[in-house]
């Protein structure tokens, strides 16, 4: 149970899981590229046309009203500097012409998207050509994608045949029980079914005690014919005053080391009927019974030499 083997597909099919991962993931970073072009342009050409808007009341563009030409050559220096900043800033768009007036300084060639535009100042209409770049100049291959590719593929590699295993497996083993004692309502069940034996205060108080001891101390005896260790006792009168704080009694506190046999008879008759098919399980909460002759000799003891505090779930503590 401790080596889970793993079963991979085919070589073939995890190369065929590799390819259509990564192109799909190419075309997610693709349609993000178009995207971010799309706006990217729209952006630019709007900002551009502001731009020209609000230095069109420097540049004399000529007034069809007063029947004055354009300045051609203000315009053609105008139009070299703002596409020296447009180039200079990363913008996807350049400016061919104003008002008729064509720069000859640039390669529109990597600039073929077309766009003309037109607003009006206070003296007239000006219309503006401007160039895009083309949509493959945004589009490239995704370096991230494939690294994307390349980590995901694994996961699509283990065969389903592991997990139906595992599955199976766990239907198999059933539940292990572990010892429940809730001070709530003075019962203790094993965690698996609905079955709880209510004990009365001394015994559950006691056992309480002990199975907290014996996690504490593990490996150290507790024979019956010796007084309870004074440790264990404080632990007992601890439960005990949790269960007046809880309201189940409002007795005095019962003097743990007296009749310690029938205490402990009556948690083990608790035990046998809360673990009643868990045989072996219940070794690991059941207080030794004394054997053979000299049941009280020093060889006998009531500790829990195995138990660990994993193995107990006390509500209410």
């Amino acid at each position: 149970m401790g080596n889970k083997q793993l079963h991979f597909k085919s070589k073939p099919f995890i190369a065929l899981n590799l390819v259509v991962l990564i192109a799909l993931l190419q075309c997610i970073a693709l349609t993000a590229q178009l995207l971010s072009y799309q706006a990217s342009i729209h952006r630019a050409l709007d900002k551009v046309e502001r731009r020209i808007s609000l230095d069109s009341a420097f540049l004399d563009v000529g007034n069809n009203t007063l029947n004055t030409p354009v300045n051609q050559f203000a315009i053609f220096r105008y139009l070299g500097r703002l596409n020296a900043t447009l180039k200079d800033e990363g913008y996807p768009v350049l400016v061919r012409e104003i008002q008729g007036v064509v720069t000859t300084k640039e390669d529109f060639s990597q600039y073929p998207k077309l766009v003309t535009t037109s607003f009006k100042n206070a003296e007239q209409e000006i219309t503006v050509e401007m160039r895009g770049k083309s949509l493959l100049s945004a589009l490239s291959f995704s370096w991230a994608a494939l690294a994307l590719s390349m980590l995901l593929t694994p996961f699509f590699a283990v065969s389903n045949l592991t997990k139906k295993r595992r599955a199976i497996v766990e239907e198999i083993i059933p539940p292990t029980p572990k010892l429940v004692i809730n001070l709530k309502e003075k019962t203790i069940s094993n965690g698996i079914d609905d079955k709880a034996v209510t004990l009365q205060n001394k015994p559950l108080c006691f056992y309480t005690a002990l199975v907290k001891y014996c996690i504490e101390h593990p490996g150290e005896p507790l024979p019956p014919h010796k007084d309870v260790p004074t440790e264990l006792l404080a632990l007992a009168n601890k439960s005990f005053g949790r269960l007046i704080e809880l309201g189940h009694t409002k007795r005095k506190r019962p003097d743990f080391n007296a009749n310690l046999d029938k205490t402990l008879s009556e948690v083990r008759a608790a035990l046998d009927e809360v673990f009643v098919g868990y045989s072996e399980e219940k070794e690991t909460y059941y207080p030794p019974r004394a054997q053979g002759e000299g049941s009280r000799s020093k060889q006998h003891s009531y500790a829990l030499p195995s138990i660990r505090e994993e193995d107990i779930e006390i509500i209410g503590n």
